[in-house]
């Protein structure tokens, strides 16, 4: 018998996401228990990621209890993965990507061409508040953290007309009833990873690398690595809005990305690409080449100041 331990936030969608790789690994015959964790991440709520130290404020604590054997393993939403893990650490498997899109929530309005001039709408994404000023350039974007329940609960108390949330977390937390409409991809594209999990471990432990072999989806993984090397490139972090968004069909990987000035001076630059990719270095490649041809596009945009 195989006994793991899984290191996991303790926010209802961290929980879900443990739970569903426990019963997994459980049907392979496993063993599984959960170490329940705050991080940092979850404590500070009154600024926003990209001023805080970013989204490894919500890995990190998981990270030591890998380091020192208290865990095996740790499940992470992947979008929430930095680009680059510490030394010593690997992600070992991608699974199968929910719903990637982004969701519109809101008590009064079907969507957000329905919203009245200068409504109020939240998110703390810097990637979604530029997105939401291309589509909507008068609206008031207004920061929103908290897990998942803490946002509706601000959403419910009148704080916003409407917020945006992954889809993928309401979907999960059988909470998609709240969802009004969801963006395209065309109309607002997902961020590095959205959608999938990713369960990251430290290297040498080919024991549990190998009871996650089964659990990993191929094409999702091969997409999201595309997604990431772009993030990698481009600098990625939450500090800059970038949205980067791959789809496999068969060999055939399309990959589109965007690139967003903070400070709403420039407009929205995008790029796209798409390849054979069979193999993670190749699915990389194509994303290296995305994220040159935008900043191809930002150095031209700066140059001319539009």
């Amino acid at each position: 018998m195989r006994n793991f331990t899984i290191a996991t936030r303790e926010s209802r969608l961290a929980l879900w996401q443990a739970e569903h790789v426990k019963a997994l690994l459980e049907q392979q015959g496993a063993s599984v228990t959960l170490l329940g964790m705050t991080t940092k991440g979850d404590q500070i709520l009154d600024r926003s990621l990209s001023k805080v130290g970013g989204k490894g404020l919500f890995v990190k604590e998981l990270e030591v209890a890998l380091e020192e054997g208290r865990a095996d393993l740790a499940v992470h939403s992947l979008k929430d993965v930095p680009m680059e893990l510490p030394e010593g650490f690997d992600l070992a498997c991608v699974m199968e990507r929910e719903d990637p899109r982004d969701a519109w929530v809101s008590n009064r309005y079907a969507s957000l061409l329905d919203l009245p001039q200068g409504a109020v709408v939240g998110t703390s994404s810097l990637r979604r508040t530029v997105l939401l000023h291309a589509l909507r350039p008068d609206l008031r974007i207004e920061p929103l953290r908290g897990n998942l329940d803490t946002r509706l609960k601000k959403l419910d108390d009148g704080l916003y007309d409407g917020i945006v949330l992954a889809a993928a977390g309401l979907k999960r937390l059988e909470l998609a009833s709240r969802i009004r409409a969801t963006f395209s991809p065309e109309q607002m594209l997902p961020a590095a990873g959205q959608g999938a999990l990713g369960i990251e471990i430290r290297q040498g432990r080919a024991d549990v690398a190998q009871a996650l072999a089964t659990l990993a989806h191929q094409p999702t993984w091969l997409a999201v690595a595309a997604e990431r090397s772009v993030s990698r490139m481009m600098g990625g972090s939450c500090s800059m809005p970038l949205a980067a968004y791959a789809t496999m069909d068969g060999t055939q990987l399309h990959i589109r990305a965007a690139w967003g000035d903070a400070n709403g001076v420039l407009p929205l630059v995008t790029a796209e690409a798409h390849g054979v990719v069979t193999d993670h270095a190749a699915a990389v490649a194509l994303g290296e080449q995305v994220a040159r041809q935008l900043q191809d596009g930002v150095r031209a945009q700066t140059a001319t100041g539009h």
